[in-house]
């Protein structure tokens, strides 16, 4: 797509990337964006680049604005390939020698990633630049989400270049919260259940760091998917909401199965938890992307884990799920966990045991049932949905 002039003299001169479908383990099925934005002021300015393939088009972009050459500033926000994957590129069409402000750490991986000794101009948080007209000021916002990034400020539009947060995954026609609506949420939340989570105590401080600074927000514009000017307080209080943790009466039920037996179990167990009114999702691994179920574990109150064993093991499909959540660090979570066997029965302890490291409280005995169900055993799984479900509304 064309440049779009956001604000008077900005533009977002990011690109579409409409074929992605994987994200670092992260299901994107509606592709995403690389934005980055140019300036023009005394000292036209650039703010971030774009992933290294697509780095001719960003420089295409920039030419139907103003000559590459004639950038002054390049700022580097956060230094994963996706944002600076150009930067080479970028350098050397405008000229090696341009300051390159980022970071303390981004200088530090940038020098590393690339090998080349640009002129970095590492700032202190807090610190501002002069680019004629306008003020750009930098925040530090380390490991939200890598121990570089930050974010810039412009002080006289108030627009905040917010790097990887408040971002989603999503390509489309649409760049402003105005143009597509609600419809937006649910992929800012996906990005924020598969990227963000485990910073949460992190992003509540540094919001309460920002708040206290006094900056107001007429636009917030992150480095994937569409720009906040209708609303930005609405995504800020998205974030607030979902990095509090606090669950909803929810459960969802991961699990897989290799005969169906473990599938009968899930379904009996959510049965039960229905009859105490808890709205439930079961979640078969092999039907669902292990990024949407997180978007599901992000607000539930219970999460309920169900394996068959396999060679005294967990089954493949449940241990990578496993790993996954475990490296997002959910708070706030109950679990249970359960699974059939046909004559070892080791997958629903090694589930317990993992739910335990994660630290969820165990709501109710680890189930197993040997071979296929009966009715006594469905009617077991079906209490052990009642007994969960009483712990969620405890």
């Amino acid at each position: 797509m064309k440049p779009i002039e956001i604000a008077k003299g900005i533009y977002d001169v990011g690109v579409i990337d409409w074929n992605i479908r994987d994200f670092h383990g992260y299901s994107t099925n509606l592709g995403t964006t690389y934005n980055a934005f140019l300036i023009l002021d005394e000292k036209i300015t650039l703010i971030d680049t774009v992933k290294k393939e697509f780095a001719d088009h960003l420089i295409d972009n920039i030419s139907q604005i103003a000559d590459p050459e004639k950038i002054a500033y390049i700022i580097s926000n956060h230094t994963e390939m996706d944002h600076s994957g150009s930067l080479p590129r970028v350098m050397h069409r405008i000229g090696e020698d341009k300051p390159l402000f980022c970071s303390k750490m981004g200088q530090k991986n940038l020098s590393r990633h690339y090998s080349r000794k640009w002129n970095y101009r590492a700032v202190e948080n807090g610190e501002e630049l002069s680019i004629g007209t306008r003020t750009l000021k930098f925040l530090e916002t380390r490991m939200i989400h890598w121990p570089d990034s930050m974010f810039t400020y412009l002080r006289e539009e108030k627009i905040l270049f917010s790097s990887d947060a408040f971002g989603q995954h999503y390509a489309g026609p649409e760049k402003f919260d105005d143009s597509i609506g609600e419809a937006i949420m649910p992929h800012a939340k996906k990005y924020f259940a598969n990227i963000l989570m485990l910073y949460s105590p992190l992003i509540l401080r540094l919001i309460e760091n920002v708040t206290k600074l006094g900056l107001e927000f007429n636009m917030i514009c992150p480095d994937h998917g569409i720009l906040w000017r209708r609303d930005p307080a609405k995504i800020i209080n998205a974030y607030i909401q979902w990095s509090s943790q606090k669950p909803e009466k929810k459960a969802v039920i991961v699990y897989d199965t290799m005969w169906h037996s473990t599938e009968k179990m899930a379904e009996s167990i959510a049965s039960g938890l229905c009859e105490e009114g808890i709205h439930v999702r079961p979640m078969k691994l092999r039907e669902w992307h292990r990024s949407d179920i997180m978007t599901e574990v992000l607000d539930a109150k219970a999460v309920i884990a169900g394996s068959p064993t396999l060679n005294n093991g967990l089954y493949p499909t449940v241990s990578d799920f496993l790993t996954y959540m475990k490296g997002l660090k959910p708070l706030n979570k109950i679990g249970a966990a359960f699974g059939s066997y046909g004559w070892s029965g080791e997958s629903a302890q090694l589930l317990q045991n993992e739910l335990e490291a994660m630290k969820f409280d165990i709501a109710a005995p680890l189930l197993k049932i040997q071979y296929v169900p009966d009715k006594a055993g469905m009617d077991q799984c079906a209490a052990f949905g009642r007994t969960i479900g009483k712990a969620i509304k405890g």
